[in-house]
């Protein structure tokens, strides 16, 4: 896949309403009991700006690829953010994506009982039927369309989020075609991929496994996978299915790596 259109056109989700909300960096898929577009056009506007504003009177908090406090007076995205940096150990804008699809997802979640806020990959889950996300893995073993993550609705809402060291656009220090994690929120989601794609390094199996094992430990974690050459670690509450049969069957589909 070349690009954000490339792996969407691909989703499934076709009981629920579609729109699509894109402001410079960010651009949202949202779908919902109906159409959500003006709303949630209106909370993008509105975290982005609280973001922006504290960008602005403190780069250096912005800047940082390492967990720094956040100073002054943070508003929660901000302080939300930092925390999860501290509990990842990565800088505090590794979870940016998974911070907006978490706070929109939360301000529309009171509009719409079936909801769906995915940002790149970084997703906010709130269904009352049980969902499939499908991770996108790259060339190896586990080729795009075979992985499948399903999410049952006593664990919802959810946060998702995934990260690639060979491909798409976010910063990673290592080698994973694949590494995504289940968290309480996609915040701490967004974090501990990133954190769990920098610690795969090479495909060994020990480096694999020690990697899912520190992410796991992680408080909010709930779950998580890597994918590296010809392998695969798994830890938690990650329910994996198979869907090279079933192509289509994904509710939402993480962007797919080279």
């Amino acid at each position: 896949m070349n690009g954000v259109d490339d792996y969407r056109a691909l989703v499934g989700g076709d009981d629920l309403v579609e729109s699509r909300v894109r402001i410079r960096e960010s651009d949202l898929l949202v779908r919902g009991d109906r159409d959500l577009e003006r709303p949630a056009r209106e909370a993008l506007v509105c975290y982005r700006r609280q973001l922006e504003d504290y960008l602005y009177l403190h780069p250096a908090w912005g800047k940082s690829l390492f967990p720094v406090p956040a100073p002054g007076e943070p508003p929660p995205i901000v302080a939300a953010m930092t925390r999860s940096a501290a509990l990842c150990g990565v800088g505090p804008m590794a979870s940016v994506a998974g911070a907006l699809a978490w706070f929109v997802g939360g301000d529309l979640s009171v509009l719409s009982g079936e909801l769906i806020v995915e940002n790149g990959g970084d997703i906010y889950l709130k269904s009352g039927r049980p969902r499939t996300i499908l991770v996108g893995s790259g060339s190896g073993a586990f080729r795009p369309g075979q992985i499948g993550l399903r999410i049952p609705p006593r664990r919802q809402p959810i946060g998702i989020a995934a990260s690639s060291g060979t491909g798409g656009r976010s910063l990673s220090w290592g080698r994973a075609a694949a590494a995504a994690v289940l968290a309480e929120d996609s915040i701490i989601a967004d974090a501990a991929a990133t954190a769990l794609g920098n610690r795969v390094r090479k495909p060994e199996r020990g480096m694999l496994e020690a990697a899912v094992d520190s992410i796991a430990e992680i408080p909010a974690v709930l779950g998580c996978l890597a994918v590296c050459g010809q392998l695969l670690a798994v830890r938690g509450e990650v329910e994996l299915i198979d869907l090279s049969g079933c192509p289509g069957g994904e509710d939402v589909r993480l962007p797919e790596t080279e």
